[in-house]
């Protein structure tokens, strides 16, 4: 039984993209930027390497080291995070499929 004090819980289940979820136009481009910016994250973290020497290897000032480090991957361009992988000594490869209703259209995972 409920008291006048418990309510029930509403709740939407998401999509798998939050950007998607708020309603931004350029949700893709979003979730993309921000899968490659988690994995360069982790890629680096293995590492234990300081911020200045993250800078050195990525070719990027320290302050955007902070940024990217700090999950403020829209601050880069897809490029950018792509070729910080090519400076991390990571293959990249993309699969082209049709795409299937209730899937999303880009996935980006990270090979072992």
């Amino acid at each position: 039984m409920k008291t006048n004090d418990q309510r029930e819980t509403e709740f939407e289940e998401g999509s798998g993209n939050v950007y998607a979820d708020l309603g931004l136009e350029d949700a893709d481009e979003l979730f993309a930027r921000a899968q490659l910016g988690f994995h360069v994250y982790r890629i680096l973290k293995d590492k234990g390497l300081k911020q200045r020497e993250i800078a050195k290897l990525l070719g990027i000032a320290q302050p955007d080291v902070s940024h990217l480090m700090n999950g403020h991957f829209s601050r880069f361009t897809t490029d950018k995070l792509l070729d910080f992988f090519k400076r991390l000594d990571q293959k990249i490869s993309i699969q082209i499929s049709q795409h299937k209703r209730g899937e999303p259209y880009q996935e980006i995972g990270l090979v072992p």
